[in-house]
């Protein structure tokens, strides 16, 4: 616990954040040096804000505070914060492009968090980005990460629409178990969000249903089982996963000839074999978690610094957990298991 030594706050003396977003406040214009595709530039329009444009249109105002590790730093001390798990935003995954040109943008992204975690030591811990539609490069990113002082990789719901579950990712898996990485798994790409695009539906329903689908994915496919020193957080406390397990289970009892194909196990047996953050903005569905998945599978996490995620980072923890012992795992103790952090 040397490195949150200096913090101090008076409901909880340490929390850990391990879902927050961050991006460089400079980006190359990798569409022209590449020659193609909508890579994210920003488009700083008055001071403290930009746009993060895809090509011509807006995808969504950001401010300071996503770039400015000096700004985080204050508001983290507004908001009880010790320290924050920081990776890319979702979108900067850019799977879609040249595996080559994946892999340069990542290199890009993980050395500006590997120089913030390094500069602010202590007060931020990294999570990288690598190419995962070419595994074998993917893996090679992730063991420069860990040199670089990274603990683990933030990765999408699903790749170009391949699930996780694939044999195509065992060996990164693999790679991840022996360099001692953590996994968080981000819902990007919706599925069927073309169809929705109305009422913010991709975001409202989309994304839990993506996480979701991950986690489905990854159980019926074996990969907990497969590799089981996996550390795996999914974001948004697991979606719509957990609350939908009874009907999930259902499937498998009735239908084994179409769920259990690659996994006999009870779907249900494996709650407590993953992490999922506290982001779901209810008090009533966080203590269900708890109950569902176990005391030490729940961590604090924010989705910082964007409107949908926690506009306090840590209340709904504070709120809704009165248990001082529980509240301690919460707060920073399942994160630093999570992180495999002594």
């Amino acid at each position: 616990m040397e490195m949150f030594a200096s913090a101090s706050f008076d409901k909880t003396p340490v929390m850990i954040d391990v879902h927050t977003h961050i991006i460089p406040k400079h980006i190359p214009d990798f569409s022209k040096k590449f020659g193609y595709g909508e890579f994210i530039q920003l488009h700083h329009h008055e001071p403290g804000k930009a746009w993060m444009m895809q090509g011509n249109k807006k995808f969504r105002e950001i401010l300071a505070n996503c770039w400015d590790p000096e700004i985080r730093l204050m508001e983290m001390k507004e908001h009880g914060i010790s320290s924050q798990v920081i990776c890319t935003i979702p979108v900067m995954f850019s799977y879609w492009a040249k595996p080559e040109h994946t892999l340069e943008l990542s290199k890009f992204l993980n050395d500006h968090i590997a120089e913030i975690v390094h500069q602010y030591h202590g007060s931020f811990i990294g999570l990288g980005t690598v190419p995962m539609q070419d595994v074998p490069l993917a893996v090679k990113e992730m063991e420069r990460c860990k040199k670089n002082g990274l603990k683990g990789l933030q990765i999408g719901t699903n790749v170009n629409q391949v699930n996780l579950n694939e044999p195509v990712f065992y060996d990164f898996y693999e790679a991840c178990q022996e360099q001692d990485m953590a996994l968080l798994v981000h819902p990007w790409q919706m599925m069927g969000q073309e169809h929705m695009q109305k009422y913010w539906l991709p975001w409202l329903v989309g994304m839990p249903a993506e996480i979701t689908r991950a986690i489905c994915s990854m159980i019926f496919g074996g990969i907990f089982d497969r590799f089981p020193k996996l550390r795996v957080c999914f974001a948004h406390g697991g979606g719509s996963f957990v609350p939908t397990l009874g009907r999930i289970e259902h499937g498998w009892e009735c239908r084994p000839d179409l769920v259990a194909v690659d996994n006999p196990n009870n779907p249900a047996s494996y709650l407590g074999k993953f992490w999922v953050d506290s982001h779901v903005c209810d008090s009533e569905i966080l203590n269900y978690l708890v109950g569902k998945l176990g005391a030490d599978k729940i961590m604090q996490g924010s989705d910082y610094p964007f409107p949908l995620g926690e506009a306090v980072p840590g209340e709904l923890v504070r709120k809704s957990i009165s248990d001082k012992t529980l509240l301690k795992k919460i707060a920073y103790e399942n994160a630093l298991a999570w992180l495999n952090i002594n």
